[in-house]
Order: C-alpha cells, then sequence, then structure tokens
C-alpha cells in the first residue's frame, strides 16, 4: 500500500494495495484491539483508525493465505497459521482475532504513524482534481518510496518469478493521459519494478505510458493494484486494461524504463497527431460481428469495408484475422508513409483496424482519421489479445506474435506461415545465426538439420566465415535482403497481403518496448 492512500475513505478498501472487499469484517467480536491506542491519537487521526484497524487485520490475513495454483482471482482460497490449515474466512478471522491481536495492534500502530506522517499529502490528494498536475498531486521527487507497495508480510521467494509455487506471467498494457513529469514517473517505475523484481520494458512520454513487465503472479498482481490506485492513473486505467499471459520475468533479459516523445513509436509529434482523436472502439465481441459481417459478403474486394493490421509483416506473417490487409512494412514508424502512399485505398472506405493490444490503432486510427478519406474508422478494443481471450477459434488465424523472448503466444492450433526454405507450414521464429545480422527467420526443424539458419544464402555464407573485430556480437548490420526489400509498400488492390521472406527482426530500439 502506498503511504499516501486516502485513510479519509474510511471502510473504502478499494484504496489499499491488497483489495479484500470480501473480507467479512462486520461482527464486532472479531477485531478487539488495546483501546489505548485510539485513546492516545489526536481528534483528525482517530477517524483513521477504523480503516487502518480493517488493514491491518486484512494485511495479516493475507501473510497466512495458502499459495495455488489457480488464479489469484479465484474465490476458493486456503489459509495456515499455527500449524493449523482453516478452509473458510470466518474461522482464519476468528483465529487471528483471538490469537493474534498482539500482532494485529502492532500492524494497525505502524499503519497509523505512517498515514500521520503523510496526512497533508492525503488530503491534497483528495481535495485536488485528478487532473491536475504531477507537482500537485505526488509527493517530491526523493519521496518515490512513497509510492512502492509493502511487501515485507510476503516470502521473498514469492516475490521472484520462478521461486515460488506458482508460474510466473507477463503484463502488457497501456494508458494514454497527459503527464508534466514523465521523469518522475520514470524514476518510480523503475524502483517499483525493481521493488518487485519485475523486468521488462516500459516507455513514458508526456501522452502517457505503455509497458510490458514479467514477474512472478504475486509482483504482477501488486503491480496492477498500485498502478489503479494511482492518483495519475487510477480514473483512466481499470483492471480489464491489463492483458495476461504465461510467462515471468525470464521472458525479458533486463529491465529498461525510460522516457521518449512518444509511448509507441509512429515517428510523428503527438502535438501533431493526438491519441485524443481516435477511431470509435469497438469490443472483442462488435469487433468479431463487424468481420463476420465483412467476410460474408461475396465480393470482399469491392467492399466498403478494410480489414486492416496495423503490425509489422514479421507479426501478422504468423498470425492475423481472415480477409485482412496486412501492410508489408517493418516498423510501425513506416505507417503513416504507408497510408499517404495509398490513401486513395482508403477513400470511402470503412476501415477496421486492429493490432497487438489496441495501443498502435489508438495513434494509426488517429492519422487515419486527419487525412479526412475515410468514411469511418474503428479500433478492436484491447487488440488481439483481448480478441483471443474471448474468441480463441475466431476469426484471428495462427499465433500471436509478442516482443520479448518468447516470440509467440498460442491460442489456437492453425499455422498458417511456412518455412522460408522448404514451404512446409511452420511459425516459430528463431534469430539468424549469423551475429551481426538480428533478422527473424522461419526455418523448420529438418531445413535447421541441413545447416539453413540464416535469413537468407548470402547471410548464411557470411556467418561461416569466421567474424573479427571485439564487437561482432553486439553489431548489428542490414542484410542484403534487407535491403531489397521496399521500404513502403504500395498496393495495387485491397487483396489480403501475406508478409514475404525472408523476416527482418523488430528493431528493439524503434519499436520500443513490445508494440501493442
Amino acid at each position: 500500500m502506498p503511504s499516501s492512500t486516502s485513510p479519509d475513505q474510511g471502510d473504502d478498501l478499494e484504496t489499499c494495495i491488497l483489495r479484500f472487499s470480501d473480507l467479512d469484517l462486520k461482527d464486532p467480536s472479531l477485531l478487539n484491539p488495546s483501546s489505548s491506542l485510539k485513546a492516545e491519537l489526536d481528534g483528525s487521526m482517530k477517524k483513521k483508525y477504523s480503516f487502518a484497524k480493517k488493514k491491518a487485520f486484512a494485511l495479516f490475513v493475507k501473510t497466512k493465505e495458502v499459495p495455488t495454483k489457480r488464479s489469484f482471482e479465484c474465490k476458493e482460497k486456503s489459509w495456515k497459521c499455527c500449524q493449523q490449515l482453516f478452509t473458510d474466512r470466518t474461522s482464519i478471522h476468528r483465529h487471528v482475532a483471538t490469537q493474534h491481536a498482539d500482532e494485529v495492534y502492532h500492524q494497525t500502530a505502524s499503519i497509523l504513524k505512517q498515514l500521520a506522517v503523510t496526512l497533508s499529502t492525503s488530503k491534497s490528494l483528495l481535495s485536488a482534481d485528478e487532473k491536475n498536475s504531477l507537482k500537485e498531486c505526488l509527493p517530491p521527487s526523493h519521496e518515490v518510496s512513497a509510492w512502492l507497495p509493502d511487501i515485507t508480510c510476503f516470502n521473498p521467494d514469492e516475490l521472484i518469478s520462478g521461486q515460488g509455487s506458482e508460474e510466473g506471467e507477463v503484463l502488457l498494457y497501456y494508458c494514454y493521459r497527459d503527464l508534466e513529469d514523465p521523469h518522475w514517473i520514470c524514476a518510480w517505475q523503475t524502483a517499483l519494478c525493481q521493488h518487485l523484481h519485475l523486468t521488462g520494458k516500459i516507455r513514458i512520454a508526456t501522452e502517457g505510458i505503455n509497458g510490458t513487465v514479467g514477474g512472478s503472479k504475486l509482483a504482477t498482481r501488486l503491480y496492477v493494484e498500485i498502478m489503479l490506485s494511482f492518483p495519475l492513473f487510477k480514473e483512466d486505467l481499470s483492471k480489464d486494461d491489463f492483458k495476461t499471459s504465461r510467462g515471468g520475468a525470464h521472458c525479458f533479459p533486463e529491465l529498461r524504463v525510460g522516457v521518449f516523445e512518444e509511448i509507441v513509436p509512429m515517428g510523428i509529434s503527438p502535438s501533431k497527431i493526438s491519441y485524443k482523436k481516435p477511431g470509435v472502439h469497438l469490443s472483442p465481441g462488435e469487433f468479431h460481428k463487424e468481420v463476420a459481417k465483412f467476410l460474408s459478403q461475396a465480393n470482399q474486394e469491392r467492399s466498403d469495408t478494410i480489414l486492416l493490421d496495423c503490425r509489422n509483416f514479421y507479426e501478422s506473417k504468423i498470425g492475423r484475422f481472415q480477409g485482412c490487409l496486412a501492410p508489408d512494412i517493418r516498423k510501425f514508424s513506416y505507417f503513416p508513409s504507408y497510408v499517404d502512399k495509398n490513401l486513395e485505398l482508403f477513400r470511402e472506405k470503412r476501415v477496421l483496424m486492429y493490432c497487438t493490444g489496441g495501443i498502435r490503432c489508438e495513434r494509426g486510427s488517429a492519422y487515419l482519421k486527419a487525412k479526412g478519406v475515410c468514411k469511418e474508422v474503428f479500433q478492436l478494443k484491447g487488440g488481439i489479445h483481448k480478441y483471443l481471450e474471448e474468441f480463441p477459434d475466431g476469426f484471428y488465424k495462427g499465433k500471436l506474435f509478442v516482443f520479448d523472448e518468447r516470440y509467440a503466444l498460442s491460442y489456437n492450433s492453425d499455422v498458417v506461415s511456412e518455412c522460408s526454405y522448404c514451404g512446409a507450414l511452420w511459425d516459430q521464429y528463431k534469430l539468424c545465426s549469423t551475429p551481426q545480422c538480428r533478422q527473424l527467420i522461419l526455418t523448420c526443424p529438418a531445413c535447421q538439420g541441413q545447416g539453413f539458419t540464416a535469413c537468407c544464402v548470402t547471410c548464411q555464407d557470411k556467418g561461416s566465415r569466421k567474424a573479427s573485430g571485439p564487437t561482432q556480437d553486439s553489431f548489428k548490420e542490414e542484410c542484403e535482403c534487407t535491403a531489397r526489400r521496399p521500404r513502403i509498400p504500395v498496393e495495387l488492390s485491397q487483396h489480403v497481403r501475406q508478409p514475404v521472406s525472408p523476416e527482418p527482426g523488430p528493431d528493439a530500439a524503434e519499436d520500443g518496448p513490445r508494440l501493442v
């Protein structure tokens, strides 16, 4: 719980870093701490006593929860305390109230002390407009620690991915909202992720935040809770905005948090194309119906609708919506030029846009709308990620590409791509075997066995020669097969585009932390 959490909300336990709205504290016999503490408080702090007491009690109970393999949202829980196993809340509550009153009492005192120190800040947070500048509603930069969750009640191994009893997970999210001091947010996010042993990539700008982090399920849960309670984001973020998948801290080589001009690099200043003027958001269900209607048309080429994939070609190559237009571009920063070169393609069309998690569509749809040629522009809210959660066997076929060491997530058994060498169905990416080339390739096990491990014959030959120079492992150069590709393709018709091989890999420096 951040120390600046407002206690004036009394029983509003949603402000806590640990949500326990289902906690049964209505029976006064369950709580009977010493009355001396309350008597010692001044008038303003007495009002916070009930809040602090309930939070202390809930935190103590939480530490006794037995980890399970199920989601943390599962209501079936058990607790272990004093070598006893409790399977219902009432029994563990009664046990804690009767056997651990002293511990709860001391924890209550600690929370009250914390609240007293930050009382003035809390009052400021309550009275200030949530949209005010960072200076008006957050502590100074040296108090970043004030917005870190309390983890002292947890076993350290539970916070480290791979060392607890549960597998870890990866969080993907973004939040567009004006930030006046992105550097403070950057310092806080760095401290927060280190505090929770999270790795990943986070981009911060004056237009918002875009992140992908991995760690233990406990760590990611605490991260979500602190983000949802943080003053600058709690009005714009909801739990549904966080997309989750199996993984952990091992999915990223390190933690990278930085301040950029854009939270998704489209290459155009947010002051020129703002996130505030996007297309119409469609829920996965609404988008599904629109795609079904589009695919049911006898002549899709003459349809007034375009199903547009806003991702890079190596993403759409291994998975895409049926009937989509998948631009053969290598970076999202090429998307504006692609629209400009193919503007007539979109004239008087209804455009259904989608990307991995929704963020590219926010700026991409705004750019397309600004051109003033489309009849309507729609975008899939939550992106492919949310669509596949509801429709794993829907109109999206193949894998979902992700910008981490997993490369792809599988929601169905469809394989839509081929081995670059023999043409056999294959959709598992590997890096080109030539160290200087960082392109992604599709080469099946049989072809790998024959030594075909590079993106092309030229690169294969280059890789077989002995490299020289101390920086040969980190040096990257553009392969000839990449140089031959047109940077911005011109569409001759509205036929479905299927990216051709070879396939250059993502440029992390430009494409940022897992473009969503």
